[in-house]
């Protein structure tokens, strides 16, 4: 039993119910369990290349055709540029629509985006999130022209979200909003202890940073329901210090605040270091004890005490884990509001 209703709403079907959902996405990618893509995603990753996301992005560019540049090109600061969701197609160029060489471009320059550590992870997640075409099955945009001036490519499917922009976009971490998550077996509603989940550490690990607050530091931090899920509203930035939802950081005492930092930087380590430096500059730069960190009892899978959702804001970031009733992440993480 669960104690929210709200986990019969999650919004990563495009708001279909949860019935619904397992008829339209019955293929055998999305509804075995997440081991059984792995050898496939395996199969389908080429040598890592050393080449940096952002060049290959401009190789990209130049390998265009025409035809195809009407499909996924874009001015820069285009309206769709900002758009977010928990599963979405930023165009309708799908990634399986691309030549062979295309599309090993895009796989590494996903694969590029995150740490050697976790991107074959990564990788496999969104083979089995997204259907029978795994990874294919996903969307691709370009923003300005790389090479010349400032530019963004960016890929969406389920439970996905990545930019690339080799910093063209000042003062956001990411180049902007991301969002990650899995789904990692057939069911809808994961178990308690979110077996075979990529991103459950994450969780674990912010609920040790839980346990090592005091009653009255508890008290503050737990809170009943989270924010909902709607798009960019999700991760609209507040611009305020004071207000925000949870225990302020200004409550803790210095070894709990070197363990906030220690428990933020494992949570960035699926990404490239570079981003995942950029990230904390900017987290310092607004400052430290602006943050707030909350825990929501509403959303307790299998009431075992083990907070499934949690959160850290700022004036100017969310980091927002959903794992009701699988994982949503949704980031945010800028030098101003």
């Amino acid at each position: 039993m669960r104690n929210s209703p709200s986990t019969s709403s999650c919004e990563c079907c495009d708001g279909l119910n949860r019935r619904h959902f397992l008829k339209t996405t019955a293929t055998a990618a999305a509804l075995l369990p997440f081991g059984a893509v792995v050898e496939a995603a395996d199969r389908a990753a080429a040598k890592p290349t050393t080449q940096k996301s952002e060049t290959l992005v401009s190789q990209f560019y130049k390998s265009l055709t025409e035809a195809q540049r009407k499909g996924v090109c874009f001015p820069f600061g285009h309206e769709l540029q900002s758009k977010i969701d928990n599963n979405w197609h930023i165009t309708e160029a799908r990634v399986s629509q691309f030549t062979k060489d295309q599309q090993q471009l895009i796989r590494d320059i996903f694969n590029g985006l995150h740490s050697e550590e976790y991107a074959k992870r990564v990788l496999q997640q969104v083979e089995h999130d997204n259907g029978e075409k795994g990874f294919g099955g996903c969307s691709v945009a370009l923003f300005g022209e790389p090479g010349t001036g400032k530019f963004q490519f960016v890929f969406t499917g389920r439970h996905v979200t990545r930019r690339c922009d080799g910093d063209s976009v000042d003062g956001a971490a990411f180049g902007g909003p991301i969002f990650y998550g899995h789904q990692a077996g057939k069911d809808f509603d994961e178990a308690p202890t979110h077996p075979g989940n990529v991103y459950w550490y994450q969780a674990k690990r912010a609920n040790e940073l839980f346990r090592a607050l005091d009653g009255k530091q508890r008290e503050l931090a737990l809170l009943d329901k989270a924010r909902p899920e709607r798009k960019e509203e999700t991760i609209k930035l507040k611009g305020k210090k004071a207000g925000l939802e949870g225990i302020p950081l200004t409550e803790l005492a210095r070894d709990q605040k070197e363990l906030v930092r220690k428990v933020m930087a494992d949570v960035l380590a699926p990404f490239r270091k570079g981003d995942a430096q950029e990230s904390m500059k900017l987290i310092e730069k607004n400052g430290f004890d602006h943050l707030h960190m909350a825990f929501y009892k509403g959303h307790d899978v299998g009431n075992d005490g083990v907070w499934d959702v949690w959160q850290i804001e700022g004036p100017a970031m969310v980091w927002h884990f959903r794992g009701d009733p699988h994982v949503h992440t949704w980031v945010h993480i800028r030098e101003s509001a």
